[in-house]
């Protein structure tokens, strides 16, 4: 992945619409489909990257094709690189002393506090889940030693707020069972 690589979230309350929208972005743009799928309640996401103002151009055209179906549109400019690698799949760390995970009421808001995350302290992305299966809801997972681990769960919660959060949890020197699985 390139420097200053953007991502773009798109979210909307219609399927069809959405399936539309994702569309009308990558005709507008040089941008690259990271995830578009159905969540529950009979929303559609969409998160595509590249260059800054690929996206930026994108997801204008993406916000005027959703319309009134659009629930959510944000860009994260100068994304992490692990947050795109662990989007919607398992990256398996190579020693877990720590593990840390924010659970979000939404499915895209797990995405910028993973971002807010990696970028406040040394830990890797194992997971960046956008509510696939989980009843529209988000979350994510890093695992590094105790204190960045703190540290990187701090920074995704407030980059979201209170508010948006459902869980936020450490555990120092997790089982090597818990690691199996993370």
């Amino acid at each position: 992945m390139q420097a200053n690589t953007a991502i773009g979230l798109l979210e909307t309350a219609s399927i069809a619409r959405g399936v539309e929208t994702l569309d009308a972005m990558c005709k507008a743009a040089g941008v690259e489909p990271e995830t578009a799928m159905t969540i529950s309640k009979g929303k559609y996401i969409i998160i595509i990257s590249g260059p800054v103002g690929e996206v930026e151009s994108s997801m204008a055209k993406g916000v005027e094709i959703a319309g009134d179906t659009l629930v959510a549109s944000h860009i994260i400019r100068n994304v992490h690189s692990g947050v795109i690698m662990a989007l919607n799949k398992k990256i398996k760390a190579d020693k877990v002393e720590a593990v840390g995970i924010v659970e979000t009421k939404e499915a895209l808001p797990a995405v910028f506090a993973a971002d807010a995350a990696a970028k406040a302290a040394f830990v890797q992305v194992s997971e960046v889940n956008t509510g696939k299966g989980i009843g529209g809801k988000g979350y994510f997972t890093v695992t590094g030693d105790v204190g960045a681990v703190r540290t990187a769960v701090s920074a995704g919660v407030k980059a979201i707020g209170e508010a948006a959060v459902v869980a936020r949890i450490v555990i120092p020197n997790a089982h090597a069972s818990v690691a199996k699985i993370i």
